[in-house]
């Protein structure tokens, strides 16, 4: 008992903590002095908030074969563990940050979001992670956020006549020891009437005065009006400002040139009308509270689903919602207040989930509250400072462009597009996450994720648009298949036999390759196996009784399931387009890939030859490649000696990696690629394997070619050592099976089954006898 009560006496001491180091609860006066240490952080808006909470989890550039994209710490969902983060996106990431930095510029949110991509493209994702990040931000100290409530003490501290407004009496207070009414006991209220809006407490302060105060305590600001000039505008607001390097604050409408809600501006004036202008009296009954974002509790993140009603309405406060929480004295007065989701998101963000799945007039009150920022009610305008988002599927979208409305409509929204990723690397990790999070019973084989992202990836890609580029490159890019072009983009490998020089042609218009239909409905990453259908495939794989593990091979006997009744799923039903959007032979490609992959790693797992050979080999050949070029002699390290450089190894390797250009030209490209990736790494040693990934496949395939027969025997005798008695084998040929297959476990993460399966299925398909 006594272990029990000290656990709660300490739980209470820390709420208790908790809550004053907070500052939970503070009087107006109190107020003010915390918005004198951090102006810029207690005279933010919506968007200033939003964009803070963006920054405030950092930012990094990660830097791509054909360019630089920044990625959002606050996607990485660090506040929750990693859990259910944003893969990829990096663009949208991009391009939503710079909306909110627009907003921001023009000191008011003017336009609503719109997320639009195929189903499951992550636009809820995004949102969500968005919302998430911002209730663990408003936790933090930078993330602080205060609304205020009214505080009317009871009789026994109150005396003097009483005031009215909206049917709604109460009594002022002639005098009073206390400096503000903040701080009572429940016991002392006779009423508390929170601000229907969250209201900024600095909204309290009258127009005039709160305009030169926020120009006395910002040291560095700017007022976004229609007179400034716009380039002098920007060069101020891209530049550095005096505190800590930050940029010049912009005030935002709201904060400058914002009011009051209806009913707190009936009590302020009822109060001030009481006090004969004495404002300072007025503020003894402010109560300024800190709130947090949450979407659990709709506080400033709120959801709207495609329901059949407006988003904003009014209620009787006293009969409708809280009669017994007020004295017996207000319990026969009427006071309203505003609700619903608009109300609930102020002060923070609303997010409008599949949007044209509403009815259309349940929609039209956002062309002006999106522009103005502002809903019609009853009898009152509510005035809002919210960040608004909505998200739509591509084909409602569409179908809305055809509307009447949509011409009224487009310019009030920014259109901002969440493709399905084209990145198979990156589609991988989605799997991965999504494997991780389920309690599967059989292990999980090597490159299971892999095939199904791969898979993914090559029903989404379309046929390039050859005649777009130059001549010089239009015949490579037209011949582009689609697991080329997928390799283009993952990794920036190109087709073998094209040179150096067109080689790096062809990898500088990757941009322009993702960017074609931008401007069009039929953009790339429209169509396509979303990722909720990878996870059916793999959840349905991990249950099929005929694999030991959840495998590739069972990834794509549930494939053939799949693509066999294109019925169920429209972007199987996309007319082929030479050899794209064929995704029943899909399958095969990506089996022919998995093949690749298992022969390379089972044959290097038999230790026939160490990896590092086949690069001191290419550092040679790019040594004399390189003396050759200048006119200059190689220095021998056995010798000693500086020797002519070796015709014959360099003939030798050319031959192995099968090139088809002039030898000299060809060997001048190989300079050219090392010299441009050495100016793109500074101080980065030259890794040849990254920079010619291809030639050393090359390397591999001519060694292996040479010892097939050898390779086949090894893989032949692993099966007979999981499928027969100890006896079947000699013991070297016990020892080098025993090497293979430890080799496999530590290097590739295979175990025994998925062993037994992997070389079952490569001798089965690739080195029949």
């Amino acid at each position: 008992m006594m272990a029990s009560k000290d656990l709660l006496e300490r739980v209470a001491s820390e709420v208790q903590d908790d809550f004053q180091d907070n500052h939970r609860i503070m009087s107006f006066p109190q107020f003010m002095e915390a918005f004198a240490q951090h102006p810029r952080r207690h005279a933010r808006s919506s968007a200033q908030y939003v964009r803070d909470c963006f920054e405030f989890f950092g930012r990094e550039t990660k830097p791509q074969f054909w360019g630089e994209v920044t990625h959002f710490g606050l996607f990485n969902t660090p506040f929750d563990q990693g859990r259910n983060r944003l893969v990829g996106q990096e663009r949208t990431q991009e391009q939503v940050f710079k909306l909110l930095e627009n907003f921001v510029r023009e000191g008011k949110v003017n336009k609503l979001i719109l997320l639009h991509g195929p189903n499951g493209s992550a636009k809820s994702t995004f949102v969500d992670t968005v919302m998430r990040a911002m209730e663990h931000y408003s936790h933090t100290e930078e993330g602080a956020l205060y609304r205020f409530n009214w505080i009317f003490p009871t009789e026994k501290l109150a005396r003097g006549s009483s005031i009215g407004f909206g049917g709604y009496q109460t009594r002022t207070v002639d005098a009073s020891t206390l400096e503000s009414f903040a701080f009572l006991d429940e016991e002392d209220i006779d009423a508390k009437i929170s601000s229907d809006l969250k209201d900024h407490p600095l909204l309290l302060i009258p127009l005039k005065q709160r305009q030169v105060l926020l120009q006395e305590f910002v040291d560095e600001w700017i007022i976004p009006s229609d007179s400034n000039d716009s380039d002098a505008l920007r060069e101020r607001l891209d530049g550095d400002g005096d505190e800590e390097g930050k940029a010049p604050f912009t005030f935002s409408d709201t904060i400058l040139r914002g009011d009051l809600s209806h009913t707190n501006r009936q009590i302020f004036d009822a109060l001030l009308t009481a006090y004969r202008g004495d404002f300072g009296r007025v503020m003894k009954h402010v109560q300024v509270e800190r709130f947090y974002i949450s979407r659990r509790y709709r506080a400033g993140a709120v959801t709207v689903e495609p329901q059949m009603r407006v988003d904003a309405g009014l209620r009787q406060l006293t009969v409708d919602r809280s009669l017994s929480a007020l004295p017996a004295s207000l319990q026969n007065q009427t006071i309203f207040e505003p609700f619903g989701d608009l109300v609930d998101a102020n002060r923070g963000i609303i997010e409008y989930d599949d949007l044209f799945k509403r009815h259309p007039d349940f929609n039209k009150y956002l062309l002006a509250t999106s522009e103005k920022a502002t809903v019609s009610l009853e009898n009152r305008i509510l005035h809002l400072d919210t960040v608004m988002m909505a998200t739509a599927n591509e084909d409602y979208l569409d179908a809305y462009k055809q509307t009447a409305d949509y011409s009224s409509f487009k310019g009030r929204v920014e259109l901002v597009r969440v493709p399905y990723l084209l990145d198979y690397t990156v589609e991988e990790i989605i799997y991965r996450e999504q494997i991780a999070s389920v309690n599967f019973t059989k292990r999980i084989a090597p490159h299971t994720t892999f095939v199904a992202a791969l898979w993914a990836v090559l029903t989404r890609l379309k046929r390039p648009q050859a005649d777009q580029y130059s001549a010089t490159i239009r015949d490579i890019v037209g011949r582009l298949s689609p697991l080329e072009k997928a390799d283009l983009y993952a990794h920036g490998r190109v087709p073998s036999n094209i040179g150096p020089e067109r080689a790096r042609e062809l990898k500088a218009i990757v941009p322009r390759l993702m960017a074609e239909g931008e401007g069009s409905a039929d953009y790339e990453g429209r169509y396509g196996a979303s990722p909720r259908e990878m996870k059916m495939i793999l959840l349905n794989a991990s249950q099929n009784e005929r694999f030991p593990t959840l495998s590739p091979l069972a990834v794509f006997e549930e494939m053939g399931k799949l693509v066999r009744d294109p019925s169920v799923f429209p972007f199987l039903q996309m007319k082929p387009d030479g050899p794209y959007y064929r995704h029943d032979q899909f399958i095969d490609v990506v089996r022919e890939r998995y093949l690749d992959i298992i022969d390379l790693e089972i044959r290097s797992a038999m230790g026939l030859v160490e990896e590092k050979q086949y690069g001191e080999f290419f550092t040679r050949y790019i040594d004399h490649v390189s003396q050759w070029l200048k006119g200059e002699k190689v220095y021998n390290r056995i010798t000693g000696t500086y020797e002519k450089p070796d015709e014959e190894l360099m003939a030798e390797m050319e031959e192995t990696i099968n090139h088809e250009e002039d030898p000299e030209d060809f060997r001048r490209g190989l300079i050219t690629s090392i010299a441009a990736f050495s100016i793109d790494n500074p101080g980065m040693k030259v890794d040849y394997q990254q920079v010619f990934p291809m030639f050393f496949e090359a390397l591999q395939e001519a060694f292996f070619e040479e010892r097939q027969r050898q390779i086949q025997r090894i893989e032949e005798n692993l099966l007979t050592y999981f499928e027969s008695e100890d006896g079947a084998l000699s013991s070297s040929e016990r020892q080098s099976v025993e090497t293979t297959l430890t080799n496999l476990k530590s290097r590739y993460g295979y175990c025994d089954e998925s062993a037994r399966e992997a070389v079952a299925f490569l001798l089965s398909n690739r080195y029949k006898s």
